[in-house]
């Protein structure tokens, strides 16, 4: 059992080594999950008793310490807010959340390979995996943040090909190239077959050195066609916490100030970050936008670039005469109703105003999952909101300029979903507009895993990202995944680039998550045919 334990700690150190911001490290994650399966090909084997629970707890353990060393930071977070040991304890929920379901995946496989073949039980263990991680990312506590694919977003010069498969491309070769070395190993170490073919360990080296080949070729031998956009992201780096204490009109003359510090008369769009424009709860009416003094300093300042846009985060509101969505509140005293939205506005030198409210919401902090969790309500006003839910709209909308150029406004956490930021480009954006707060986590890894995670989508879309943070990381990454130009933490900075705009529309972006899909509907089957078995009597584990 000690030895069991030892490997299931060292898979947890090997995908904590592989995740980033640690550069170049990706690759690890081609075989990090190896001890984990030579330990419970262990214990398949061992005469010990309830062998599945052990399955579910190593496995179990060894998600918990990746997830924890890897998002520490979430407690950075909670705990400027809260009290500690409430902080600690809202924590776990992401931390342990994954790692219940990892150990709950393992279980499955372990059921698999009491009745089926080893390659049977091992694809049904990967498509377990991939549904997962798609439930993951879909449901209400929805943290897609450690899906495995995004493991590679500091070694992007690895998975080019993920403007043919997403993410889902890089969870899928993980686990081939974690199998095909587990079957190796095994059959010599623990079967002490020594009849190991040189076409095992030649079909290894083949997934571990094709893929890479043929990303190595596409990332040197992209072009990028011309069609250059001027565009300014402004980082004014005031601390989320005090900056809703702070005059509004104060922090947008310092965003104009910040603009115009790096400007050219051709410039076309200036970025400003999430909730740079922090009206007091309940936010910005959007019906009386244009008599709101924020509005009317951006409108004065756009008049010397002719063609300029502003793009900025805004906290807005909407009001009701009935009852129009779940989210909606009442006020007091009156018989209205209203939404607040974390909200992107775009501001011309027209009288058109455009809106898009955030949809991929923040569990706990933006939106109460259940209605139950009353507790994190004190949690979401610590953030500046108010003590509900946000609201948000279903699907993406995209901004156009007045010169037809769209843009696509992805609000923070929303840029963790690649096949929700491919509906951007599939409505018509032609680069990818980041907004974000990333002050929330101080100076740790999460701003900076962020911060890769946004090459990921310029890869998987071939669209350049232009990232404003309000506290840092901000960035200009090209339709390689190349970051050109980026800020440092926690210093005021205006970042120019000339962009280029992209009409093309991926593979990926056409199909969105279609291996999930896959992955899901074998889970399905698999799902059905324990079930089916499982009053059968055991067969003997091969």
């Amino acid at each position: 059992m000690r030895n069991n334990l030892k490997l299931s700690l060292l898979s947890a150190i090997l995908l904590w080594i592989a995740w980033p911001p640690i550069p170049y490290t990706g690759p690890i994650l081609l075989i990090a999950f190896v001890p984990l399966l030579l330990c419970i090909e262990n214990i398949l084997l061992s005469s010990i008793k309830k062998k599945g629970r052990k399955v579910f707890l190593l496995a179990g353990l060894t998600g918990l310490l990746w997830n924890t060393a890897s998002i520490y930071w979430v407690y950075n977070a909670i705990s400027a807010v809260m009290p500690s040991y409430i902080a600690i304890f809202i924590s776990l929920i992401p931390f342990a959340l994954a790692a219940l379901l990892i150990a709950i995946v393992f279980r499955l496989y372990y059921q698999l390979r009491k009745r089926y073949s080893t390659i049977a039980s091992l694809i049904g263990l990967v498509c377990f995996w991939m549904a997962y991680e798609y439930i993951h990312q879909s449901w209400d506590l929805a943290f897609p943040w450690m899906t495995l694919g995004n493991g590679f977003a500091s070694t992007h010069q690895l998975i080019q090909w993920y403007e043919y498969t997403g993410v889902y491309g890089g969870t899928v070769w993980i686990w081939l190239c974690n199998i095909a070395l587990f079957l190796i190993i095994c059959k010599q170490i623990i079967y002490k077959d020594r009849s190991v073919r040189r076409q095992h360990v030649f079909a290894f080296v083949a997934l571990l050195v094709i893929p890479s080949g043929i990303s190595l070729f596409q990332y040197f031998s992209y072009e990028e066609n011309e069609n250059p956009s001027n565009i300014v992201v402004v980082q004014p780096n005031i601390d989320p916490y005090a900056k809703w204490s702070m005059p509004v009109t104060q922090q947008v003359e310092n965003l104009i100030q910040l603009s115009r510090s790096t400007a050219q008369t051709n410039t076309e769009f200036f970025i400003w970050p999430e909730s740079a424009i922090p009206e007091r709860p309940p936010g910005v009416n959007e019906e009386e936008i244009r008599s709101n003094n924020s509005y009317l300093q951006i409108r004065d300042f756009l008049k010397d670039y002719k063609n300029g846009n502003v793009l900025s985060g805004i906290e807005s509101m909407v009001i009701y005469d009935s009852l129009e969505s779940p989210s909606a509140r009442k006020f007091i005293d009156v018989e209205k109703y209203y939404d607040v939205f974390n909200a992107a506005v775009l501001i011309d030198n027209s009288s058109r105003v455009q809106f898009y409210h955030k949809s991929k919401l923040v569990p706990g902090v933006e939106q109460l999952p259940f209605a139950s969790l009353s507790f994190l309500k004190p949690l979401f006003a610590a953030f500046g909101g108010s003590t509900g839910s946000y609201g948000k709209q279903e699907e993406p909308s995209v901004f156009y300029a007045q010169s037809g150029i769209g843009a696509a406004p992805v609000i923070c956490y929303e840029s963790i979903w690649g096949d929700y930021v491919s509906k951007y480009v599939r409505e018509g954006a032609q680069f990818i507009a980041i907004v974000t707060n990333d002050g929330w986590w101080g100076n740790t890894s999460g701003k900076s895993q962020h911060l890769d995670y946004a090459k990921l989508r310029a890869i998987e879309t071939r669209r350049w990202v232009v990232r404003s943070a309000n506290t840092g990381i901000s960035a200009f990454i090209n339709q390689r995944g190349d970051i050109v130009r980026q800020s440092e933490w926690w210093k005021p900075a205006a970042l120019k680039t000339d962009i280029n705009l992209n009409d093309s529309i991926t593979f990926y972006t056409n199909t969105g998550d279609y291996l999930a899909y896959a992955g899901c509907f074998g889970a399905i089957i698999y799902c059905v045919l324990l079930i089916g078995t499982l009053l059968k009597p055991k067969t003997h584990i091969a």
